[in-house]
């Protein structure tokens, strides 16, 4: 399937999803001499210098015709519809990650079960599908627990701390007018000290490769900021970490990027909250500050290329995202004052106009010094708000 160029052949990569991720495959796409083609949901989305299609990724048909000349399809984000991925691959497509493993990440549930086959350390958790199961749950907890709704939630949606089941109450009225049956994810209020995100890589070959683990913060349930390497980790609980991505990644049979999102608690126990099969906010970081950048990474895995070096380039990098933006004007008005202070930091936008709360770009700085690295990518990302 792949386009012949005189005696050069076009790797064709489709990406379902029109968001900043599959902006950000499309310059290492280029590097690689590679084809991208885009599938948006509409017009002027981030990836629109790349979008050959507009149309509804839940439309099988739509997904189809956009995954007949294409040689990999992959994802900007996890919410193809299952019936949609298998008749895909019954097609013969090459889709990565495939239906199997994303199953694991479009449903919370079934990736609890799956992580528990595993071996795999996680927050106590149940599946409750009435209120009075919620509030057993609450009165073996403490009485306050985590509530989630099993698919679609990401950065903060569908999360919800509660401390009486009637908080859930609309969640539980929406599964009954579902008609399908179904339950909430319950899990216990992890006392974390900090939350941490390993990613590995992983080719349809088996071969893999890891990053180092990063810290995190969070904000209003959005990522923040990332360090990496994350400070104090230690040697064991670095192992520990990569040994959780590999063991997920292996045991799901994932194809691409996979991002695993971790608690830390007080006794430096890791335990598993959350997986992204694609890359991930947690891996930004890499455009910069890594030998190979998690979106180059990704295309190679899905296309079954050997891996690139995931090691760091410096000591160490911080990322910050521009949430929101300016109040008044564009991104690209603060460009040039950002620039003029903060020479050593990379900006990256994602075509998105400014909205409170949106991600609408990130910065990252890299160096050798911590400090001096995390006051100058905070300060070069300030100038991007008001």
């Amino acid at each position: 399937m792949a386009k012949t160029k005189g005696s050069r052949m076009t790797m064709r990569v489709g990406v379902v999803g029109g968001g900043q991720l599959a902006r950000m495959m499309i310059a290492p796409a280029v590097e690689l001499g590679l084809e991208i083609r885009v599938l948006a949901e509409q017009e002027g989305m981030s990836a629109s210098l790349a979008a050959t299609q507009v149309g509804d990724y839940l439309d099988l048909e739509t997904v189809r015709a956009f995954a007949r000349d294409v040689d990999v399809l992959t994802f900007d984000h996890e919410h193809v519809p299952q019936p949609v991925l298998r008749a895909l691959v019954e097609d013969g497509v090459a889709v990565h990650p495939g239906p199997d493993a994303l199953q694991f990440a479009q449903d919370k549930l079934v990736m609890r079960a799956r992580l528990a086959e595993l071996g795999m350390p996680q927050p106590d958790w149940a599946a409750v599908a009435s209120a009075d199961e919620l509030q057993a749950f609450l009165d073996d907890h403490g009485g306050r627990a985590v509530v989630k709704t099993p698919r679609g939630g990401y950065d903060g949606k569908g999360v919800r701390v509660v401390s009486a089941a009637t908080e859930a109450e609309d969640w539980f009225t929406a599964l009954a007018e579902d008609a399908r049956g179904g339950a909430l994810l319950a899990e216990e209020l992890v006392d974390f000290t900090r939350e941490l995100a390993q990613q590995v890589a992983r080719r349809p070959s088996g071969q893999i490769v890891a990053y180092p683990v990063v810290e995190t913060v969070q904000r209003d349930g959005v990522c923040a900021e990332v360090v990496a390497p994350a400070p104090r980790a230690t040697g064991r609980l670095a192992a520990e970490a990569e040994r959780i991505g590999l063991t997920i990644a292996e045991g799901l049979g994932v194809t691409g990027m996979l991002a695993v999102e971790l608690f830390e608690t007080a006794d430096e126990r890791l335990l598993v909250n959350e997986l992204a099969m694609r890359p991930h906010n947690s891996g930004h970081w890499t455009q910069d500050g890594a030998v190979t950048g998690q979106f180059e990474q990704h295309l190679r895995a899905v296309l079954d290329l050997p891996l690139g070096d995931a090691r760091p380039r410096e000591a160490w990098s911080v990322m910050i995202n521009v949430l929101g933006g300016p109040a008044d004007g564009s991104l690209e008005d603060r460009f040039a004052a950002a620039m003029a202070d903060h020479p050593r930091a990379k900006i990256h936008t994602y075509g998105k106009a400014p909205r409170p709360g949106r991600k609408v770009g990130h910065v990252t700085v890299v160096g050798d010094d911590l400090d001096d690295v995390a006051y100058e990518a905070r300060a070069a990302a300030a100038h991007f708000a008001d």
